[in-house]
């Protein structure tokens, strides 16, 4: 009897001490994570909390690629045109390595830390401050992003539409009536993940885009008369700017990470690794076909080069602005997801707050494109300041605060290579932006037709 007693006794209090253990753990953590207990180790982990994902791997795919994908695959052309082709192919696939190891940075600190938000993690790394300036990063590269698609709205659209009434065919109108009827109903989805099949229809419509001025480049480069001139000046204010905005979608990898079903940083890498090849595969052949159209007259938006009478031609900018039209919605759910963070970062899911923050910011966006003239000057600004913020400063320094000196000393390799990523970010601001100023006061133009 009083064996039994002892043992019932010892076996409560490695009960009772158990309990404590994970009363502690759980007394340890910070705002946004939670606590799972693994049953084979028996440990605590870190886990997402805030969506049971439910977007197959396709779909996740899907969206990555419509984010990386948009109008900077216009732009391409014109930066090779200011490279040369080596030096182009060289700085793409640079720029597409150093995308996908951002990206394995945001995910590897994700994970340590349990939060599913950009800036969340700028939170956690620097406090308020951080979450400040992380959530207004986000914002400015996306309002660029849009601006950028709803441009090629306003250019594009009206050569589709012509022998309308006048004011339907004026661009300024007619971004408007798209933001209203498309962009709007899309954005106002509750999860991101159901975007995954507009995605899907988006990128169809950039491959059909990529088949037709495949073909059509060699067939104009053989009937165009030589006044093509195929010297260009190896001016490169705009060039590494627009192939970082090409390849931008870091404010979408933790939102769609956290909506992916059974999501593990290795799947969700392997999502960025397919989506970001894909990408590089069809800027790569879009920009080399446009260069050997129109050589150093190529414009920054290649699509302003074609003819537009051809029907082939009306077909093509009919999918192109099918696809940028579908990946506004995509772009704006990081921009809501920025500004809830701030304005109301303890407030549970409201539709107020969801329809009112994507209307306003769509009537933002549209006074934008508006009045900006050249789709240039959003290429060059975004891709000078927010990408490379984006893609190697915040992931980089976040990286190296999140991930604890336990698990990864100061001086240790990867360590030192996320602060030699930092770096290069820094550098390739600084140097872009000092260029495009340059540009800008002397009035010099590179080449490209403007």
């Amino acid at each position: 009897m009083y064996h039994c007693y002892f043992a019932n006794k010892t076996k409560q209090n490695k009960i009772i001490l158990l309990i404590l253990h994970r009363f502690d753990a759980l007394e340890n953590m910070t705002e946004g994570d939670t606590f799972l207990l693994n049953k084979s180790s028996g440990k605590i982990e870190t886990q997402f909390t805030d969506f049971v994902g439910k977007t197959s791997f396709g779909m996740s795919v899907f969206n990555l690629s419509n984010a990386i994908l948009g109008s900077g695959i216009l732009g391409l052309a014109y930066a090779m045109a200011n490279t040369g082709i080596i030096l182009f192919v060289l700085l793409l696939t640079c720029m597409a390595i150093l995308s996908a190891y951002s990206i394995h940075l945001l995910l590897k600190s994700a994970g340590v830390v349990g939060i599913s938000a950009y800036e969340q993690l700028g939170n956690r790394a620097f406090g308020r401050p951080g979450k400040i300036l992380a959530a207004s990063i986000i914002t400015l590269n996306n309002i660029g992003a849009m601006s950028s698609y709803l441009f090629i709205v306003k250019i594009e659209l009206p050569h589709i539409i012509q022998g309308l009434l006048y004011w339907f065919v004026d661009g300024r109108y007619l971004i408007i009536i798209i933001s209203v009827l498309v962009i709007l109903p899309l954005a106002l989805m509750k999860r991101l993940g159901y975007l995954g099949y507009t995605s899907g229809f988006s990128l169809s419509c950039m491959v059909f885009f990529l088949i037709s001025v495949s073909p059509l480049s060699i067939h104009l480069h053989t009937v165009r008369d030589v006044n093509c001139k195929s010297d260009n000046y190896y001016h490169t204010a705009f060039t590494i700017p627009i192939m970082a905005f090409a390849f931008v979608c870091h404010p979408e990898v933790l939102p769609i990470y956290t909506e992916l079903k059974n999501p593990s940083k290795k799947r969700m890498q392997n999502v960025a690794n397919i989506s970001i090849l894909a990408m590089f595969v069809m800027y790569l052949v879009t920009a080399i076909f446009g260069y050997l159209t129109f050589y150093g007259n190529v414009k920054s938006e290649l699509l302003e080069m074609y003819s537009k009478k051809d029907t082939l031609m009306l077909c093509v900018r009919l999918a192109v602005l099918i696809a940028v039209t579908l990946t506004v919605p995509v772009v704006l759910f990081p921009i809501r997801r920025a500004v809830l963070q701030l304005l109301f970062p303890d407030k549970p899911f409201h539709w107020v707050r969801h329809i009112s923050i994507a209307v306003c910011l769509l009537f933002l966006v549209n006074l934008l494109v508006i009045f900006v003239p050249n789709i240039r000057d959003i290429f060059g600004f975004i891709g000078a300041t927010s990408a490379p913020s984006l893609i190697f400063i915040l992931p980089g320094i976040i990286y190296i605060c999140i991930v604890p000196e336990e698990q990864e000393p100061l001086k240790s390799r990867p360590k030192i290579q996320a602060i030699a990523f930092v770096t290069l970010g820094f550098i390739f601001m600084i140097m872009s932006i000092t260029f495009i100023i340059i540009e800008w006061v002397t009035g010099k133009k590179t080449s490209g037709g403007h």
